[in-house]
């Protein structure tokens, strides 16, 4: 999502799509997995609902790479998790990375989560 101003930390981002702040661009860019079990791809990830989620199938580190066919600025990016219920699913880093291509990408933001 790109966004003109900084956006608070919680902010809804279905309201702030729906008052302007921000545009959804997700569907722009073409979107893969490291792996993932059937059903649980990025149709899942990226459908809107709560209940479906993507579920990698494989050894670490789990990746989505969301590759956009020109250069593109995004300056939000929401990323949705739920504790309670995914428990030892929900990832405890999560590393954003960005490049030309996959062999040239740097690190720009790292998040270590705790847990409650």
């Amino acid at each position: 999502m790109a966004t003109p101003s900084k956006t608070p930390p919680g902010a809804d981002p279905k309201q702030l799509e729906r008052t302007g702040t921000v545009r959804e661009i997700g569907s722009q860019a073409v979107w893969s997995l490291s792996s993932c079990k059937p059903g649980f791809g990025v149709d899942q990830l990226r459908d809107d609902n709560l209940e479906t989620y993507w579920q990698s199938d494989g050894s670490q580190p789990h990746l989505v790479n969301i590759q956009f066919r020109r250069r593109t600025t995004v300056k939000m990016l929401c990323i949705y998790a739920d504790y309670k219920s995914d428990e030892s699913y929900t990832p405890s880093k999560i590393s954003v990375r960005v490049g030309n291509n996959f062999h040239n990408l740097q690190e720009i933001r790292f998040v270590l989560f705790c847990c409650v």
